[in-house]
């Protein structure tokens, strides 16, 4: 049986991309900061508690409703589990990628003598910038699909987008200036990296914009899952690197509370 869904108040795709502009100059803007005056653990670890928060307000508040509200339970079993393998399987890849990477830098150093390791030292990042694009790029598609969801809730997932990339656009200038990057190179990596959420926007934009009844109930509950996903076993795993502390914690509850408002107002 055919879902009947209302359609939703669906802005143009320029609009959308649009929005799609702002979370990756906001990751530039993050990565010329960092190799201006980079920032301390404490307020990363709070940028991304904020970044989950807010994250986790849009999931509550703009897309459950609306994915429960229809009672579609194979459709959202489907789509729930797709989201679920898919981000495993991409932690999967991007950790094998990353370890690579580290045995790669661990050589180096015995392998050769101080002329070569300092030539060596500044290659790109090849696993990082993978990992890095690929988690972009499905932050692309997550952005298409919360303007499948309506205009509101794209706007919100856009914003809370533009914190996450924001501390991300951080940490990847500082991992390359600790490579022996400059800083010029450093920002224009990012730049280039950044360019992964315009082409998974555009595709998300474009393949999804007409989806409708089964098949969005499947899309939504894919994007429910991965940006749980997000939430829970990247942003929180990070910002828990570093010691807690009640500051932190309340981070997390402010973002929450804010886009929990801001959803009730807008």
């Amino acid at each position: 049986m055919l879902l009947t869904i209302p359609t939703a108040v669906t802005p143009p795709w320029t609009t959308m991309l649009g929005f799609s502009l702002l979370p990756a100059v906001v990751m530039i803007a993050g990565a010329a900061l960092a190799v201006w005056r980079a920032p301390g653990p404490q307020l990363r670890s709070a940028i991304l508690h904020f970044a989950a928060g807010v994250i986790f307000s849009v999931v509550a508040v703009e897309l459950l409703p609306d994915i429960v509200q229809h009672h579609a339970p194979y459709e959202v079993a489907l789509g729930f589990g797709l989201g679920v393998a898919t981000m495993l399987g991409l932690r999967y890849f991007t950790q094998r990628l990353e370890k690579k990477e580290a045995a790669g830098k661990e050589a180096q150093p015995t392998a050769t003598g101080s002329g070569p390791t300092q030539a060596t030292a500044a290659a790109l990042p090849w696993g990082l910038l993978v990992a890095i694009g690929i988690d972009i790029f499905i932050d692309g598609l997550l952005l298409g699909i919360g303007f499948a969801a309506g205009a509101k809730e794209g706007t919100l997932l856009a914003i809370a987008l533009t914190i996450e990339l924001l501390s991300l656009g951080l940490a990847t200038a500082v991992e390359l200036r600790q490579d022996g990057h400059g800083k010029g190179r450093a920002v224009a990596i990012v730049a280039g990296t950044s360019l992964m959420l315009l082409i998974g926007a555009g595709i998300g934009t474009t393949v999804l914009r007409g989806a409708t009844g089964n098949m969005l109930e499947i899309v939504l509950s894919f994007g429910l899952a991965a940006l749980l996903f997000l939430v829970t076993e990247e942003l929180l795993t990070e910002a828990h690197e570093e010691p807690e502390t009640p500051l932190m914690t309340l981070a997390f509850f402010v973002g929450f509370l804010l886009f929990l408002l801001l959803g009730m107002v807008a």
